[in-house]
């Protein structure tokens, strides 16, 4: 992005042309470790206690920077074409954070009493940003001081020393206005933090203890953010884990939650203003081990609440759903679309999770909504967001005041037969009870190889998020690409 204000008719990337139930509550307590970690010996994955995920984006990886430098040596990346469309009611109109770039699963936060909007990127095809040993892919940050009017360019968040860094979460700490990121550098957690408005950061800390990997964090902090907590998926066959700092990030102790025969995907995470933290995560079985086989069986969406800061944790089962479809885009997983969940908690303490899914094995996934006005003890029947007959995934959720809750979703259009997806956004002024009608805030008709009149040709990253700036504002930000490969880019779009 440039710090001028992005026009609507933007230059955008010409990527190569080509196309790819009832309320079960279980209840369960784990004493509060007081020593950082397990003893489950440090390093990378090793045949005693193997990542799954490893060798998988290792090879998406060279194949991510292969595809990107296929289509510049072609001529049909990094050429410069408007952005045609009308933008949606009330909206600004969907942009593009860098045309030139192959950029995926971002993270956006904003400030609630200043107008300061954060943006993470997961950015393939620059060589050595850093400067040192720091290959692709880097996570960079954009900043606007305007609630997303205008941007800072980016820059990369260097604290490298690996094989690329993933999975970027960010958020703005309610009280103090400070910024608090999580990443991977390679299948290891840090945490870093920026007390002048994203110009400097903190040097990395490790949240992971004695854990041989980790991976898919999220993260949540008390309002003054002294109390900071993740939750990633960890060494023992992929069980939920939550790190927790009770003095502002600069230490860390871990647990394992539960011990369970799936592998579990955190997606949703919240502190409420009474302390209690609640992660909402997805557990999956495979045919073979970890995240490379073919999901099966039934698909588990749990709510995992503490309310005595971390000491204990109680599993919540809020919704059991069948896999969806498989991804069948140029180099996707079969698993790609199924198990994600969202989690967002309002001022007053009422709590709505997202979650996706199908109704039969194979079937087309929808999009459902739940709440719970008690902290997470019961919840309401689902109310269904997407629309009956299409494919939807990957859902963002964030609520503020007392009922007022905003979300996107993945949706496409075509049934199985998928035409395009597009981005779908609804809104609930009364805690999740009800809607309003879907709008469509992929609102760009052209601009890219995978951008067509009816939407972009597929999902990029199972990563996005949507936040609300301090003038009240939904901010949404999300991934487009041509391929479960690519290229692709980041969008975004705000409310006017």
């Amino acid at each position: 992005m440039t710090r001028t204000a992005l026009p609507r008719a933007l230059l955008v990337v010409l990527a190569a042309a080509g196309f790819m139930g009832a309320v079960l509550l279980v209840d369960g307590s784990l004493p509060r470790k007081s020593v950082p970690g397990l003893d489950l010996g440090r390093g990378g994955p090793n045949a005693a206690d193997p990542n799954p995920e490893a060798a998988e984006q290792a090879e998406l990886v060279q194949e991510r920077q292969a595809a990107y430098e296929a289509a510049l040596l072609t001529g049909t990346a990094g050429r410069a074409l408007p952005i045609l469309g009308t933008p949606a009611a009330g909206w600004a109109g969907e942009q593009v954070v860098d045309p030139t770039v192959d950029d995926w699963e971002p993270a956006i936060a904003a400030d609630p009493n200043d107008p300061y909007v954060y943006a993470l990127t997961t950015r393939y095809g620059v060589p050595e940003p850093c400067k040192g040993d720091c290959p692709s892919p880097v996570i960079e940050l954009v900043v606007s001081s305007d609630n997303g009017a205008t941007w800072s360019p980016a820059r990369p968040l260097c604290a490298c020393k690996g094989k690329g860094q993933f999975d970027p979460i960010i958020e703005v700490v309610p009280d103090t206005g400070d910024v608090y990121a999580l990443f991977m550098i390679e299948f290891n957690v840090v945490f870093t933090k920026s007390t002048d408005h994203g110009q400097t950061w903190s040097a990395p800390v490790p949240t992971w203890g004695n854990a041989a990997w980790n991976d898919k964090p999220v993260l949540a902090m008390s309002n003054d953010g002294r109390d900071v907590f993740t939750s990633w998926n960890g060494p023992t066959g992929g069980d939920p884990w939550v790190a927790q700092s009770h003095d502002f990030g600069e230490t860390w102790s871990q647990v394992k939650v539960i011990n369970s025969k799936r592998y579990y995907f955190a997606f949703g995470a919240d502190v409420a203003n009474d302390g209690t933290v609640y992660f909402s995560e997805s557990g999956l079985t495979y045919t073979a081990s970890g995240k490379g086989g073919k999901v099966y069986g039934p698909i588990e969406h749990h709510v995992f609440v503490s309310r005595d800061n971390g000491a204990t944790w109680v599993d919540r089962l809020v919704a059991t759903v069948q896999p969806g479809i498989p991804c069948v885009a140029a180099g996707c997983t079969t698993d790609f679309y199924a198990g994600h969940t969202a989690l967002s908690v309002d001022g007053a303490g009422n709590v709505v999770v997202l979650y996706d899914g199908a109704t039969a094995d194979g079937g087309l996934q929808r999009i459902y909504a739940r709440h719970s006005s008690d902290r997470g003890v019961t919840w309401s029947l689902p109310a269904q967001l997407s629309a009956t007959g299409e494919q939807a995934e990957t859902p963002a959720v964030v609520s503020t005041g007392s009922g007022d809750v905003r979300a996107w979703y993945y949706q496409t259009s075509g049934g199985a037969n998928v035409d395009a997806w597009n981005i779908w956004y609804r809104r609930s002024t009364d805690g999740g009870s009800t809607w309003s009608a879907p709008l469509r805030i992929s609102d760009a008709t052209s601009g890219a190889a995978y951008k067509t009149a009816a939407g972009f040709l597929e999902v990029y990253g199972d990563y996005g998020e949507i936040a609300i700036t301090s003038e009240g504002k939904t901010i949404a930000i999300w991934g487009e690409g041509i391929s479960y490969t690519g290229p692709g880019g980041v969008w975004f779009n705000r409310e006017r």
